[in-house]
């Protein structure tokens, strides 16, 4: 019995091959048309010298390829590795090499950059180009294209047995320190980050491989993924759909275009809608608003956010304009998996705190490690048990640091701040090493983030420490403006006033004409420090 993805997809294909599987802005597969081009390029990995546990790096855009990759990796036991296509080709080189890439998957526009950092990479044997030919690609030395490499292989499943103790690797950077890779065997991820099984989250996961069939949907859930798939949130996202018979869709991964993602949900039937925060979700919801009638939105029923919580404004925005859809926030980490979720069902009111509904298997620990009491006010830091990752890949001390062994069992720190209500829900307050010590009070940014974003004329909002003669740090508040609209910093003040105690309320203001975001739609908090520091 082995809880292998590869194994696990394989049967999911075998039961409806002929259901459609996945959708981007070219292409439309069937599980066994994606199931036969990722099994060609496993053959073209391995030709190329690619064998169990080498590690493959996978460099594109949201296209089919990309799923494609992670599954042809997996058919031979070798370990897909997101590159995130931002990086510079400095930044390229310390990844690939830290990530000890033997093989590399990248997308064409990518070329001067991939070109530069691979005389950097000597441990890179063998490159695969997808796309049309950028000048570059010639300077890359055993460079492929992907279609030439998979079309001159075959279609037979011939593989050496494979194992749930297969390794997947995710590199997480944030926005802070150098990118690091956290390491999971499958069947952990499977169960922590994939739904295990389970596509209506009702039955609970399955108890053996072959149950993953019993549990396909007669009619497969939609789902369009918009965050990027170099981040863990998305892919997760998709596999979980993907091992429930369901359908992945895919915009075209040149930023988000609400007017293209409308008409996939339109055109596909889409019933759920994947983003990360108010940073996606919010131009979403204001092009719905000035076009109610552009497209047909009937089939959507959940907005799921991962990776970033949506503020409480927009939730009453998505309730208005979208009456008859859930609107749910999931909570985790690449270091835990999918933690937790909350669901702000139709008709019921918005919640203004960050509360969520966990299981068993979390915790909020205080500073001597011991589960904080619900009710008590002690804030501590989540921590979760049960599946989780074999550690950071070439870390020792941090994975010491980080996964931890208390009464017999293994715990992953989070390091996300937390407390518990009486009724056990936990409360998040933010990442607690980017706390702001205002004359020893600790503020949570995105505490102060949330409810500065709920003022009407504050479309984005990030919140930051500055330096200060008297209290060390002061709350500084960064912002975004809705069109047409004017905030002083009384304003933000006022706002806030009623919500959060005086010492986390915003000292200064700053104006910008947007807020910089990863490309998962996480805040860059080094650059609102920058651009503060630079203004005051």
């Amino acid at each position: 019995m082995t809880y292998n993805l590869a194994d696990l997809f394989e049967r999911v294909v075998d039961a409806g091959p002929e259901r459609t599987a996945l959708v981007d802005a070219t292409s439309r597969w069937s599980y066994v048309e994606l199931d036969d081009r990722a099994t060609q390029l496993a053959h073209a990995l391995s030709a190329r010298g690619v064998r169990r546990g080498d590690h493959v790096g996978i460099q594109l855009r949201n296209r089919s390829e990309y799923i494609e990759a992670m599954l042809g990796a997996f058919k031979i036991s070798a370990v897909p590795v997101n590159v995130d296509y931002r990086y510079t080709d400095r930044e390229l080189a310390y990844l690939y090499s830290d990530a000890s890439l033997v093989a590399l998957i990248y997308g064409d526009e990518f070329a001067p950059q991939v070109c530069t950092a691979l005389e950097r990479s000597p441990t890179v044997r063998s490159v695969i180009a997808v796309g049309s030919p950028h000048d570059s690609r010639s300077a890359i030395a055993d460079c492929t294209g992907y279609e030439q490499a998979i079309a001159a292989e075959g279609h037979t499943r011939d593989f050496k047995s494979r194992s749930g103790d297969d390794l997947y690797l995710a590199y997480t950077g944030g926005t802070t320190g150098l990118p690091k890779g956290v390491m999971w065997r499958h069947e952990d991820i499977f169960f922590a980050a994939m739904g295990g099984g389970d596509p209506t989250t009702m039955q609970g996961p399955i108890s053996a491989p072959a149950e993953i069939v019993d549990r396909i949907l007669p009619t497969g859930t939609v789902m369009l993924v918009l965050p990027p798939l170099i981040h863990v949130s998305a892919h997760w996202a998709a596999f979980s759909i993907l091992f429930g018979g369901g359908t992945v869709v895919l915009t075209s991964g040149q930023g988000l275009d609400a007017d293209e993602a409308w008409r996939m949900v339109e055109q596909e039937h889409v019933n759920i809608l994947s983003v990360v925060g108010d940073a996606m979700a919010r131009p979403l919801l204001d092009a719905v608003a000035q076009h109610p009638d552009r497209y047909d939105r009937s089939s959507l029923f959940v907005f799921a956010s991962g990776g970033a919580v949506l503020s409480s404004s927009t939730k009453a925005q998505i309730a208005a304009l979208l009456p008859n859809v859930i609107a749910i926030d999931g909570f985790g980490s690449t270091e835990t998996g999918v933690s937790g979720k909350r669901s702000q069902m139709p008709g019921a009111p918005v919640e203004t705190h960050s509360m969520f509904n966990v299981g068993a298997d979390l915790a909020v620990l205080d500073d001597e490690l011991n589960a904080v009491r619900p009710g008590s006010g002690v804030i501590g830091q989540l921590a979760r048990r049960g599946h989780m990752p074999i550690g950071y890949y070439k870390d020792p001390v941090k994975t010491a640091a980080t996964f931890v062994e208390l009464k017999s069992e293994r715990w992953a720190l989070t390091g996300d701040a937390a407390t518990v209500e009486a009724d056990g829900s936990v409360v998040l307050l933010g990442r607690g090493s980017a706390s702001i010590n205002t004359g020893g009070e600790k503020v949570y940014p995105e505490e102060v983030e949330a409810v500065v974003k709920d003022h009407p004329g504050v479309f984005d909002a990030v919140i930051v420490g500055a330096s200060h003669e008297r209290w060390g740090e002061q709350v500084v508040a960064v912002v975004a403006l809705r069109e047409n609209c004017s905030v002083t910093l009384e304003d933000v003040r006022s706002h806030c006033r009623a919500v959060l105690a005086s010492y986390k309320l915003p000292r200064e203001l700053f104006i910008v004409d947007r807020i910089v975001r990863t490309t998962a739609g996480k805040v860059d908090y080094q650059w609102a420090r920058d651009l503060v520091a630079s203004r005051r």
